[in-house]
């Protein structure tokens, strides 16, 4: 097992003088699959595609973006695991000193509103290729929002990125859906009936199909619900409710209808959730050739990595739709289990690693004891 490349020396030694897909992310690169960059990276890979990742790179110049050339199809962004500003800030809003997905747990390794400032940053490095961004910090701000740190109401992130595609929620099947149809020659820019994304338009949603478990057929009628817009969220808290409880109902990816939300004179238009994974998918996503440690480059040690590495993921999703909490907004609330067969193997193949000392830390999944429900 090899490490996806992080250098254009690595994707050479692989045999790659051009990658299809590159990946940049806010978190240092620990190949294993509780980190989703290097999960969607792998599970490209598997389907044909060559992909690198640009992990932490420094922001305040676009050299560092270029670390791996012009990708053949598109970048794929994320801030990492957790929104920058969670990252970064205190619930008081006074600035952490520690970042537990950087090595030596220093502070200060990637910016604040990284998605953003990633995207800011190929767009000047390399104008004309597209940028898809995607994360918990993508998903959760894809509409207009309360952004606690400004006290205030942002617009969806997709326009302050001003990037080319949002992917929301597991992104698995939207995104391995974008790369397939790229390669076959689609352009970008008419590629917007995926589920599980959300682009920016002029004028109204135009027909297409809705796809698994709600095509109408080719030419159909989109069916979306339209939420207050950005301008009447921001003057309306009543608008605000009324536009997060019906983003809320939609998020039933069996019968989900697209939302659109105005911004001034453009609409950002979400596409209905992903399907779920079944069982063999999930299997099949958790048997990739995974290294399961950070990237040797890497002198120390990765607080994120001590606390994951001997836990094991069982399932996705939760059911509870806690008013606390953001997974169903994020995972959805379907859950998605592994099979015990691909748990008990995981487990197995953990006992061949020099450092493990016979325990498992915890099998579960993002809340609760819902596997196989």
């Amino acid at each position: 097992m090899s490490f996806l490349p992080i250098t254009k020396e690595e994707a050479l030694k692989k045999g790659w003088d051009e990658l299809d897909v590159i990946f940049v992310s806010g978190d240092a690169y620990i190949d294993h699959p509780a980190f989703g960059v290097p999960l969607l990276a792998r599970w490209l890979e598997s389907r044909g595609f060559r992909v690198g990742i640009i992990p932490q790179p420094d922001w305040r110049s676009k050299e560092p973006f270029m670390a791996l050339g012009r990708p053949r199809l598109f970048f794929a962004v994320s801030s990492g695991a957790m929104d920058s500003m969670v990252a970064h800030y205190t619930p008081a809003r006074k600035i952490r000193r520690d970042d537990a997905y950087t090595p030596g747990n220093r502070h200060g390794a990637r910016p604040n509103r990284a998605t953003i400032i990633y995207t800011s940053r190929l767009k000047e490095a390399y104008k004309d290729v597209p940028v898809v961004i995607g994360g918990i910090e993508a998903s959760l701000r894809r509409f207009a929002h309360y952004d606690f740190w400004e006290t205030k109401v942002r617009r969806s992130i997709l326009l302050d990125a001003k990037a080319d595609l949002l992917i929301y929620g597991m992104g698995e099947r939207p995104l391995l859906e974008l790369a397939e149809r790229l390669r076959t020659g689609e352009r970008f820019e008419k590629i917007t009936d995926i589920r599980g994304t959300a682009y920016i338009c002029l004028s109204p949603p135009v027909p297409h199909p809705l796809g698994e478990g709600g095509s109408e057929g080719e030419g159909a009628a989109v069916q979306h619900a339209e939420i207050p817009s950005f301008e009447e969220v921001v003057a309306d808290k009543t608008a605000y409710a009324a536009a997060f409880r019906t983003v809320s109902s939609e998020q039933n990816p069996y019968y989900a209808k697209s939302v659109v939300q105005r911004h001034g004179h453009r609409q950002l238009v979400c596409n209905s959730p992903a399907m779920p994974l079944s069982e063999q998918e999930l299997d099949a996503i958790y048997a990739l050739p995974f290294v399961k440690t950070p990237h040797p480059s890497y002198r120390e040690p990765i607080p994120a990595y001590e606390q994951i590495k001997t836990s094991i993921t069982s399932h996705r999703g939760c059911f509870g739709g806690c008013a606390f909490c953001a997974i169903t907004h994020h995972q959805g609330k379907v859950i998605q289990s592994r099979s015990e067969r691909s748990i008990l193997s995981e487990i197995a193949e953990l006992t061949h690693q020099k450092w493990f000392r016979g325990s498992v830390s915890d099998v579960g999944g993002p809340t609760a004891n819902m596997y196989g429900s």
